[in-house]
């Protein structure tokens, strides 16, 4: 049975298409608004997506761009059903990706045309072997999951409601392990999620750390596997400037803060301050190199069977520059500083790094450790990024700020002559590594 899911906010249009299409043996998922169907098509991966257009906030030019930048939904059709029928908003569409258009009222028949002629009924050869059952996990291989993609602080709140209010956290799984890289308040649901996937079954998690500012480890005390007895949790980070990493973590559960304090967490906790390049973390190699961000920060780049993902939330590549990206050249003296960053991310299949401020915010954020978004694409350029996801989303910037500064950081990008996959992170992303 194939699955298609259906996205309107109009109920007198998407119940009666939906029981139609049950009749005729679809699995039929609905949701009524934009944001819930994109969350619904990254858990179900639907066969085809029925979408309309004008929906309030995520509309469905926003969704259907949001489908086709997931490496998951490739394979998924999108066929827009609206009330206008207007050669601008089919073109419009087209663009944006949709595989159909459809104009409402909706006819089944016209529909089912439309679908069998997306989706061909397949013929497999003579004498192909039945598929033999393997579990999701083999599947799909290594993946990525974004928790949290917030800096600063947690935004919650209708107006960000797409790309999520936690800060920074993701979930790194491969080769039988899960690799957690930073501890911001996007590692509370993280947790919960572990808890209720494996509940009679502690692991070890090796949880990375960037730095220690209060964005990167602010829901580590709310971490439940870390009260969990069994749960063997490697905690690894830079030798501090300061105090060593167990005291920065210890310190925030004082008694003055919280009512919890660390001895309260019945799990293993080992803290250890990364060693030489490099170190293996549950079967894979991990590389680390120091990023442009006040105290001790670093980057992570892992290598997963030959794939090269870099997480590098905190850096404010070419510190100072605020003027025009086409004028930084290679040689450029400014650029001088930075070549070691560079060449760490000079082989990268995909780079998660973040642009937090437009070029006219960046001058008065000059020294606050975050790129500019002209600045970070100069960085693409120079490392070769070719897959770029931006995270550590400013506080203040809402889903509607990030979808104007992602289409200008891919004018940027153009203008700067290199062709560049890039996508803003959200809550809830999942990236396949294959």
């Amino acid at each position: 049975m194939r699955t298609i899911l259906l996205i309107d906010d109009d109920e007198a249009c998407r119940l009666p298409a939906a029981e139609l299409l049950r009749r005729d043996h679809w699995n039929v998922i609905e949701a009524e608004d934009g944001g819930s169907g994109l969350d619904l098509a990254v858990k179900s991966r639907p066969d085809v997506i029925l979408c309309d257009l004008l929906m309030p906030r995520v509309n469905g030019y926003q969704v259907c761009r949001a489908v086709r930048e997931h490496l998951e939904l490739r394979h998924t059709k999108i066929i827009v059903v609206t009330g206008r029928d207007y050669a601008s908003d089919r073109k419009s569409a087209e663009e944006a990706g949709a595989d159909g258009y459809i104009v409402k009222p909706l006819e089944i028949p016209k529909l089912k045309e439309l679908l069998d002629r997306l989706l061909p009924e397949p013929t497999p050869p003579v004498g192909t072997p039945e598929p033999v059952a393997t579990n999701g996990a083999d599947d799909q291989g290594a993946l990525v999951r974004f928790w949290g993609v917030r800096g600063s602080i947690p935004s919650p709140g209708q107006p960000t409601v797409f790309f999520g209010g936690n800060t920074s956290c993701v979930e790194l799984r491969t080769a039988g392990h899960i690799i957690i890289l930073d501890a911001g308040s996007g590692i509370r649901p993280l947790g919960l999620s572990l808890l209720e996937e494996f509940p009679n079954d502690p692991m070890d998690l090796t949880l990375l750390i960037t730095h220690t500012h209060w964005d990167h480890i602010q829901g580590f005390p709310f971490f439940t596997p870390a009260y969990v007895p069994g749960f063997e949790i490697t905690i690894w980070g830079a030798e501090l400037f300061g105090k060593d990493l167990r005291s920065v973590f210890r310190g925030q559960l004082d008694r003055d803060y919280f009512p919890v304090q660390m001895e309260d967490m019945t799990s293993s906790l080992d803290f250890r301050h990364l060693p030489a390049n490099p170190i293996k973390v549950g079967g894979v190699e991990v590389w680390w190199e120091y990023s442009q961000h006040p105290g001790a920060t670093v980057g992570y780049k892992i290598n997963v069977d030959g794939f090269k993902i870099a997480w590098v939330p905190d850096n404010e590549f070419l510190q100072g520059y605020a003027g025009d990206p086409r004028a930084i050249t290679r040689d450029h003296s400014l650029v001088t500083p930075y070549r070691k960053i560079i060449q760490f991310l000079s082989d990268v299949d995909v780079l998660i790094h973040e642009a937090q401020y437009t070029p006219e915010e960046y001058p008065s954020k000059i020294g606050w450790g975050h790129s500019s978004v002209s600045n970070a694409c100069i960085l693409m350029k120079f490392a070769g990024v070719r897959r770029w996801i931006i995270t550590h989303h400013d506080p203040s910037h809402d889903d509607i700020f990030l979808e104007k500064k992602l289409a200008m950081t891919r004018q940027i990008l153009r203008d700067l002559g290199h062709e560049c996959q890039v996508s803003n992170a959200y809550d809830g992303l999942v990236e396949y590594l294959k």
